[in-house]
């Protein structure tokens, strides 16, 4: 088991970072900018937005988590390090769960995906590489390496993408989520 991560809402997302993940990206001078609009919202009021997305993927997409087999059991803490919060993935064929947590909590994992918020969101969306990010060093991976290939792997097995799923279960946040997808389709299309 990976030992619990902490973080205290410093600008480095992991012990020795020297920037955070995607800051070196063109047109990301706004990253910041989910993270401080997010700060001041209780998390007991994102806990049922969270629940109500992996619900709707896992009605939507059964065989999601099915094809995660013997790594489905594993816990796997996505970083998102502009939002002032991480989540924790439990992607249980049966039950799984989406649940944030404070950076200042000790939240136990057996593995982790660090990068921005819209990095992951393009990895969710199918649109970009994932190894090239990993190599850019916009991706950072630690822990269980086997359950984030196998969680990789079943996104990519997916016939269409996800993120227009999780925007649409984002209740008042599927509106700035889906604006979002739609700049960064375009923004990847253009640099094609």
């Amino acid at each position: 088991m990976q030992p619990a991560f902490r973080h205290a809402g410093s600008a480095r997302p992991y012990p020795g970072a020297a920037t955070v993940p995607g800051s070196s990206q063109p047109g990301r001078r706004y990253q910041d900018l989910p993270r401080r609009a997010l700060e001041p919202v209780p998390l007991f009021l994102l806990r049922p937005l969270f629940a109500a997305i992996v619900a709707g993927v896992a009605g939507r997409h059964p065989e999601l988590f099915g094809r995660l087999g013997p790594e489905g059991g594993k816990r796997i803490l996505i970083d998102p390090v502009n939002l002032p919060f991480v989540l924790l993935l439990r992607p249980y064929r049966y039950r799984p769960s989406l649940t944030p947590h404070r950076r200042s909590e000790a939240v136990p994992h057996d593995a982790r995906i660090c990068g921005t918020f819209l990095t992951l969101l393009e990895l969710i969306d199918g649109q970009v590489d994932s190894d090239a990010l990993f190599f850019s060093r916009d991706l950072r991976v630690d822990g269980d390496t086997a359950a984030v290939v196998a969680l990789r792997n079943a996104l990519d097995d997916m016939e269409v993408p996800l993120a227009d799923d999780i925007a649409g279960h984002a209740g008042p946040l599927s509106r700035p989520m889906r604006a979002a997808l739609g700049r960064l389709r375009t923004f990847r299309s253009s640099h094609r």
